[in-house]
């Protein structure tokens, strides 16, 4: 190791040779090997060489130092390294250099590395002459060009995503740099390229000059996207730019056009010709793809700006000239299109010419309300055309389609469904979204014409394949045209008498129809073009679902499936009319799911059942059980497969929800959340077994009996999440919350100490602020819902009174915390004061503590925090607490009479009082306060509106004495019975005798006012 610089910098030096073996283990075959290398190959890194190694040891070598290289970027010898790979044969090395200067250029250049452009540049000047001028062919020269100019783009890709002020600075620099160069490279190339002819294709220099141009228009497609939304700007200095970004838009769109044409009449030469040489072939895919980047270009600069991009220079023009090219595609052989390069036109091509021009024809209309006009508006004959061309040619099924169909009937579905994610990929489903908007965008001319072809083809016989397809089509056009198409088609007519026929159909070729028909009747409803409330909608889509003979096949079922899900999942559904089919829906839909091979298929049938059990509601319980019976061999045939096991227990959710308290699903529901949340299982479906586990609490209406089964089998295992969980403890808690609304003392009888000491593991451990304050929450409904011999002692034992009693001895616990610790205590005191005593007396000990002090904690806050509670509600129940400890006697509470609880009992009464004249000025009970006016806030009822657990929180607040006792007569009762209790008249006296005269006044006003 070498000696310490004068700035301490310590410099590695390491052994080549075991550089060389650590990497060539890394690259090794062997599991073992490379996992023994790996870290070794980390701390090596600091040794950065060329050695004259074997490939895959050099390939290994520098992945491992691209994912490492951003730690030594401040390197010379690196950075010097990185410009030797111009001649680089293997492709992975070359474009893992790539990244590495590209990486390094974006910490170093211009400061660090300012020489970087122009070496590269060098590169690529000397190479191109070479290039341009040789008469032959020259490999190695062609490499490093081809090296330069990927260099060159990866860096101008890494500086245009730089978004900070300096790296911006830095892109305009480059681009003034290059700017005018690569132009003048790439037209001095274009020339050449667009005098190719069929012979010049199996020549190696036709290949070279093809990706050495690809590889120019690239870099100039960089700088010219990230000029493009900032010409705009008055600052940067992009403004100057302008004129060349023009130019080079205004000549992509010319040279597209000329090497658009080369490239269609020199596939058609050699396919006539019959060539197909190594290098023609090359040729012509270097060509393709060139070809290909321009229609890139041009998409992107729409995404950007599409409004701008109309007004460019040529650049409707473009679009329609593309567009032509799709009209040529489809007046041809069927078999010019193909997705190959080597095709007529490739598919490719083709969707990029339909998705620029749909993406242009919302600035094209005439009708268009606000916004800049343009000069190209679409003639009535062109739109038609244009919609004809699609129905006929692009939206039908192709051999293709009916293959896929035929081969894999579920898959083909789950392809369809996803067409939505995927339609600029594909011709048909591009083909449909440039007819919807040619349908929204010219509906004058688009929707006379489908009513035209609707009413000619609905009258046709259809009996063979072609005229079954050709149908199908405009079905599909109708479909997506829906809501342009609802005021002239007469859908109910329609449905009455031509659709229950044709799906009613055996003909062998009719399950195409009668898939479309189901994805119609789907689509229609869906888009509100008809509200579900027509019998024969149902009769349509059940037929479907449920048939089984000629003429029908599974991808029918399931996409009558997914269309049931549609129509019923409406505002306008009514449940009246569709009640008759009800059963059938639900046994097909069991059935399906039990039939189907691909989870994919499982998983949307399973979405369908539970559309039609949340829209059914309780009307589902007749059907109940026979849903309940296949869940099990459905849940335990799915494995590992969480994503419909997923589906399965949102399905049982809605089944309880929808049942309410007529749910008898125990003996399903506890084996599921039991399996749901097991070890190793609970990671991937513990959020929906706790959601059906607290449906199911929620809408029950006993806990059943342990060993039932029951949901009280489930105790245990929410005692146990609710210690070690705390990812899902706000859930837990809820779970817990509403088991105590069902029957809190079975629950406390069987499991109060276990869960006491579960909810303070959980208050000790790292439960965020939320989940602390339910579970104190939590704790105050246990209160009201069990009498205090069942909770006390527990409650105790556990600590969880200790806790409470340390938060409020703790200086920074949150003041919202205390005050729910306050209602917890107001609250065990009007439930049982003298438990509240026992309570006090042992955590004295446990904590070996005076009373006093205890007192003092607790009493401190009580006066503390009234100040925090905003809800008259609150108030009172701290001022009725409070009175429930006054009635105790106990000396350490009414030492607090005269100051802090006498003013607190006043403070509540002047509230009660305003309310209560307010109350009896509407004639209402003289026991109605202000507060009770309103609804009592949303977060009480926790979300449990429409389950059964709302009416037994409304219940518990009907009841609460908060609301039915009377303050000041319960303030009275107090005060007389801490008369009793201290020993007498003349002993509590020596209390109240150090009141304030006029407060002492005004709370006997009170009192007596009462």
């Amino acid at each position: 190791m070498a000696n310490p610089s004068k700035l301490g910098v310590i410099t590695k030096v390491v052994d080549p040779q075991e550089l060389y073996q650590v990497i060539t283990q890394a690259s090794s075959q062997n599991p073992a090997e490379v996992h023994a290398s790996s870290k070794r190959v980390e701390e090596l890194l600091d040794y950065f060489g060329t050695f004259d190694v074997p490939l895959p040891v050099r390939k290994q070598s520098i992945i491992q130092f691209k994912n490492k290289a951003l730690s030594h970027w401040r390197s010379r010898k690196i950075r010097s390294r990185c410009m030797t790979f111009f001649d680089e044969e293997d492709d992975t090395i070359a474009e893992c250099n790539e990244v590495i200067v590209a990486k390094i250029a974006r910490q170093d250049y211009p400061m660090n590395w300012p020489s970087l452009l122009a070496d590269i540049m060098d590169v690529i000047r000397t190479n191109l002459e070479v290039l341009c001028d040789s008469p032959n062919s020259e490999p190695r020269s062609t490499l490093a060009l081809r090296r330069g100019l990927a260099l060159l783009n990866s860096v101008l890709k890494e500086f245009s995503g730089v978004k900070l002020l300096a790296g911006v600075k830095i892109m305009v620099n480059i681009i003034d740099q290059l700017h005018e160069v690569m132009f003048a490279y790439y037209s001095k190339l274009s020339s050449m390229i667009s005098a190719l002819v069929p012979l010049a294709l199996s020549d190696q220099r036709s290949a070279d000059n093809l990706i050495v141009a690809h590889f120019i228009y690239k870099c100039l497609v960089k700088m010219a996207l990230w000029l493009w939304p900032r010409l705009a700007q008055p600052e940067g200095g992009f403004a100057k730019l302008e004129p060349w970004f023009l130019q080079l838009f205004q000549s992509s769109t010319g040279q597209l056009k000329i090497l658009s044409e080369l490239r269609i009449n020199l596939v058609l030469a050699l396919r006539a010709s019959g060539t197909s040489d190594r290098l023609t072939l090359l040729s012509v895919d270097r060509l393709t793809r060139h070809v290909r980047v321009f229609g890139k270009f041009f998409r992107r600069l729409q995404q950007l700006k599409p409004d701008k991009f109309v007004q460019l220079p040529t650049g409707n023009q473009i679009v329609l000239y593309y567009w032509d090219r799709v009209v040529q595609a489809t007046n041809g052989p069927p078999e010019l299109i193909q997705d190959a390069p080597t095709a007529v036109f490739p598919v490719r091509f083709l969707l990029q010419a339909m998705v620029l021009f749909k993406e242009n024809l919302s600035r094209w209309t005439p009708f268009r309300k606000g916004g800049p006009k343009t000069e190209t508006t679409l003639s009535q004959e062109f739109v038609e055309d244009a919609v004809r061309l699609l129905v006929t040619r692009f939206i039908p099924l192709n051999l293709a389609d009916l293959e896929g169909w035929m081969s894999d009937p579920e898959e083909w579905v789950n392809l369809e469904d996803k067409e939505n994610d995927q339609w600029e990929y594909e011709l048909r489903p591009c083909g449909e979204r440039v007819l919807m908007t040619l349908s929204s965008q010219y509906k004058v001319y688009v929707t006379p014409l489908l009513e035209t072809t609707f009413k000619q083809i609905i009258a046709q016989p259809t009996v063979d394949s072609a005229s079954v397809i050709q149908k199908e089509a405009l079905y599909c056009a109708i479909g997506r045209c829906a809501t342009h198409l609802q005021e002239v088609i007469p859908f109910s007519q329609w449905l009455q008498h031509n659709l229950i026929a044709e799906a009613r159909e055996t003909n062998q070729y009719y399950p195409i129809i009668k898939r479309r028909i189901a994805w119609l009747i789907g689509k229609w409803i869906s888009d509100m073009c008809s509200p579900a409330n027509d019998p024969n909608v149902w009769d349509i889509l059940i037929h479907l679902l449920r048939d089984r003979g000629p003429g029908t096949d599974s991808v029918v079922r399931l996409t009558a499936a997914t269309a049931l899900r549609e129509c019923i999942d409406t505002v306008n559904f009514d449940i009246d009319v569709f009640v008759p089919y009800l059963p059938t829906a639900v046994i097909e839909l069991v059935k399906l799911m039990g039939e189907a091979d691909t989870m994919e298929a499982k998983q949307r049938l399973a979405k369908s059942l539970k559309v039609v059990i949340e829209r059914a509601g309780p009307r589902i319980t007749p059907h109940a059980q026979m849903i309940s019976e296949g869940i099990p061999q459905l849940w335990t045939a799915a494995g590992e497969e969480w994503l419909f096991k997923i589906q399965l227990l949102v399905v049982v959710t809605s089944l309880v929800s929808a049942m309410k308290e007529q749910s008898s699903l125990n003996g399903l529901i506890v084996p599921l959340v039991q399996d749901s949340l097991s070890p190793g299982v609970a990671i991937n479906l513990d959020e929906d077994a706790l959601n059906l586990w607290l449906a199911a609490v929620r809408n029950s209406s006993s806990l059943g009996y342990a060993g039932g089964p029951g949901l009280i089998d489930l105790v245990p295992l929410a005692v146990s999440l609710l210690s070690s969980n705390l990812d899902l403890l706000g859930k837990i808690v809820s779970i817990v919350e509403s088991c105590l609304f069902v029957d809190a003392p079975a629950v406390l009888q069987s499991f109060a100490q276990p869960l006491m000491n579960a909810f303070v593991k959980a208050l000790t451990g790292q439960a965020i602020m939320t989940n602390q304050k339910d579970i104190l929450v939590c704790l105050q409904f246990l209160t009201q819902l069990a009498p205090a011999t069942l909770w006390g002692q527990a409650m105790h034992f556990a600590g969880l009174f200790s806790h409470i009693v340390n938060l409020l001895n703790h200086d920074e616990s949150s003041p919202s915390l205390l005050t729910e610790c306050i209602y917890l205590l107001a609250r065990i005191a009007i439930a049982d004061r003298q438990m509240f005593l026992q309570l006090v007396s042992a955590t004295a000990e446990t904590m070996d503590l005076p009373e006093a002090k205890i007192w003092e904690a607790v009493l401190d806050h009580w006066w503390r925090q009234f100040d925090h509670m905003s809800e008259p509600r609150h108030r009172k129940l701290a001022a009725l607490g409070i009175a429930s400890l006054v009635s105790t006697g106990r000396p350490e509470v009414l030492d607090r009479l005269p100051n802090e609880i006498f003013n607190l009992w006043t403070d509540v009464f002047f509230e009660v009082k305003e309310s209560k004249s307010l109350a009896e000025n509407e004639d209402a009970s003289p026991l109605t306060l202000h507060w009770d006016l309103d609804q009592v806030p949303q977060s009480y009822y926790a979300e449990s509106e429409t389950t059964v657990e709302f009416d037994r929180r409304k219940t518990l607040l009907d009841n609460d004495p908060v609301r039915t006792t009377q303050l000041t007569n319960y303030v009275a009762a107090a005060l007389q019975e801490a008369e009793r209790t201290c020993g007498g008249i003349h002993i509590f006296n020596q209390y109240i005798s150090k009141t304030d005269p006029t407060l002492l006044k005004q709370l006997q006003n009170e009192l007596q006012s009462e």
